[in-house]
């Protein structure tokens, strides 16, 4: 897809808060992030929603996503993923965004794959210490909203944080499992799933 680097930076800044909020920026936040005018920023969304990379549900606000099947450029680099923040697994915690990327190439050499649409956090805190999954690793995140039982799943609170659990679909509520008997499970009627753990990314010294 032939994309102006500005067009690019708008599909990554909208993929990074759907992530972190659940939600897409606003125009005059995206313009403010990318120091264009709003004008601006609003045409280049109609050109990315024309090119079929972007979707927009009517008369709703913040609703910008990106279109199914689409792969941010930078999530398409084989075995190098965006990093878009950090990610709690220990109790709730407002992610942040990180302008970086892990790139596997550097730590592993692992068969050439490819990444398809995903994206990397970094866990903070040892509620999934016993799946394996310690403070200071990188989860690989396969961006989906859909979760079944037992799935380890990036998922949006409530009250607009984040956490990584392991998730359940029970008779009433939804149950965000911990792996660590410290740690209580999460309990809550409802929850956003914006992603699912494929990989688990653990580097020793240097």
């Amino acid at each position: 897809m032939n994309l102006t680097p500005k067009q690019l930076r708008i599909l990554q800044l909208i993929r990074d808060w759907r992530v972190r909020r659940g939600y897409s920026p606003t125009m005059q936040e995206l313009a403010d992030e990318i120091g264009v005018s709003k004008v601006t920023v609003f045409e280049h969304v109609e050109a990315l929603i024309k090119k079929g990379a972007l979707v927009r549900e009517p008369n709703k606000a913040r609703s910008l996503s990106i279109a199914e099947g689409i792969a941010v450029p930078d999530e398409a680099r084989p075995l190098r993923f965006p990093l878009v923040g950090r990610i709690a697994a220990g109790n709730p915690i407002e992610k942040v965004a990180d302008a970086d990327e892990v790139d596997l190439a550097e730590m592993l050499s692992p068969p050439e794959s490819k990444a398809g649409s995903m994206f990397a956090l970094k866990v903070e805190g040892e509620s999934m210490r016993d799946e394996g999954i310690l403070d200071g690793d990188f989860v690989l995140i396969e961006r989906t909203q859909v979760a079944s039982n037992g799935d380890r799943v990036v998922a949006l609170l409530p009250d607009g944080s984040t956490t990584l659990k392991t998730f359940y679909k029970e008779d009433d509520h939804i149950r965000l499992q911990p792996a660590n008997p410290s740690f209580d499970p999460i309990r809550v009627k409802f929850c956003q799933v914006q992603g699912v753990v494929k990989g688990v990314v653990r580097r020793y010294g240097r």
